[in-house]
């Protein structure tokens, strides 16, 4: 098996265990005794430590090796994970202070992120390891359809896991890190390109090359993630289900959602190989649609729509800026662009659930969805027009 099919593999043992929780953490939450807010901030810790860290591992794994990184990051996702399940059956059971529950799930919350952080960029610096430049857009794919791939089993697996308890899903998720840590263990080879020892190289996030970029992957991010914190509320407003019906529909929604997304990245980008940035360009409009169409959804098969059109355009967009920074830098700079690319992602993952949560909780509940497409105007002006249409991507295309 090839070194990319091995780490196709890696990637869906790990976007499977973390998105098993979509559709029960919202619920969850909520019979923890915990507001939106406060559920949000969870996600919001999770990513404050890949922003905070996901440059220092992106830089290590160039001195240190892309498997050992690899290892580290799954290892402490697995361990944050196993101790989330115990603090949430202790605060279910009334062991312990609907409080303390909220700290403790935070704690847990920050560790794993602290750890897991390790593993995108370090994946994101494997691809450009093993890819020439020709295939470096259709290679970064590969990321996203492993994380796709792994959207349409997960949700499903998480629904139907908490038809038994709300807690076995997180239990899953742990054991299911663990195995994928044998397997990277006995399995990925290190990268034969990767031979840099000694002091990783620095990279700023000023640097004209990429902070265009940057700019865009973190719009990208941030609009996508505002939506994901919100949309389990939303449905479960929107429809008037219970919380068991919420993970179930939902569930089956992100299925849909997520055969999309393998779809427009494990097919149709790796099979026409567009250029980069001519995919921001197309990917952000639709996302912007998509977007749109969930202000006025009020059934469940709009609702899906707004999904599917956002997932087209989230397909086609965060791939192609992936490439489009490491395209822009030379071959001993892989690991480092890859952790500011992880951050500047982390950086919408962190203030998304917080932007999201606020505005369902105090503005209304169209108004997350609304601020998505308002911010990804903003980024499509710029890619079109502004200086992220000047940066140079070295494919020989875009």
């Amino acid at each position: 098996m090839s070194p990319m099919a091995l780490l196709f593999l890696t990637l869906f043992n790990s976007m499977l265990g973390l998105s098993v929780l979509f559709p029960i953490i919202s619920p969850l939450g909520r019979e923890l005794g915990l507001s939106e807010f406060q559920i949000g901030t969870l996600s919001t810790a999770y990513a404050l430590m890949q922003f905070l860290l996901a440059h220092y591992w992106g830089r290590l794994s160039e001195s240190r090796g892309r498997k050992p990184i690899l290892l580290l990051g799954i290892g402490g996702f697995s361990i944050s994970f196993f101790a989330f399940a115990i603090v949430a059956q202790l605060g279910l059971s009334h062991a312990i202070a609907a409080n303390w529950v909220y700290w403790l799930l935070l704690a847990a919350r920050l560790f794993g992120g602290a750890f897991s952080s390790a593993t995108l960029p370090t994946a994101q610096a494997y691809v450009a390891d093993v890819t020439g430049k020709a295939d470096r857009t259709a290679g970064m794919a590969v990321i996203g359809a492993a994380f796709g791939l792994g959207v349409i089993f997960g949700p499903a697996i998480g629904a139907t896991l908490a038809g038994i308890s709300m807690l076995l899903p997180v239990y899953f998720s742990a054991a299911l890190a663990l195995f994928n840590a044998l397997f990277v263990w006995l399995k990925l080879p290190e990268p034969q390109r990767h031979t840099h020892l000694g002091e990783p190289p620095k990279l700023s996030w000023l640097e004209p090359r990429i902070l265009p970029l940057l700019v865009v992957g973190l719009a990208v991010s941030l609009s996508a993630v505002t939506m994901e914190t919100t949309v389990a509320f939303y449905f479960q407003d929107r429809l008037g289900l219970t919380p068991a019906g919420t993970a179930r529909t939902v569930g089956v929604a992100l299925v849909i959602y997520g055969i999309v997304a393998v779809f427009v990245q494990g097919f149709l980008i790796r099979r026409y190989k567009w250029p980069a940035l001519a995919m921001i360009r197309g990917g952000i409009p639709l996302s912007i649609t998509g977007f749109l169409v969930f202000v006025f959804a009020g059934s469940f098969s709009w609702l899906t729509l707004a999904l599917v059109l956002q997932g087209i355009g989230q397909g086609l967009a965060a791939p192609a800026v992936t490439a489009a920074l490491s395209l822009a830098v030379g071959e001993g700079l892989q690991g480092a662009v890859a952790g500011l690319n992880s951050s500047a992602q982390a950086l919408g993952r962190m203030l998304g659930p917080l932007v999201g949560t606020w505005l369902y909780q105090n503005a209304s509940h169209t108004s997350p969805y609304v601020f998505s497409a308002s911010l990804l105007f903003i980024a499509w002006i710029l890619v079109m027009w502004g200086r992220a249409s000047r940066v140079r991507v070295d494919d020989g295309r875009a």
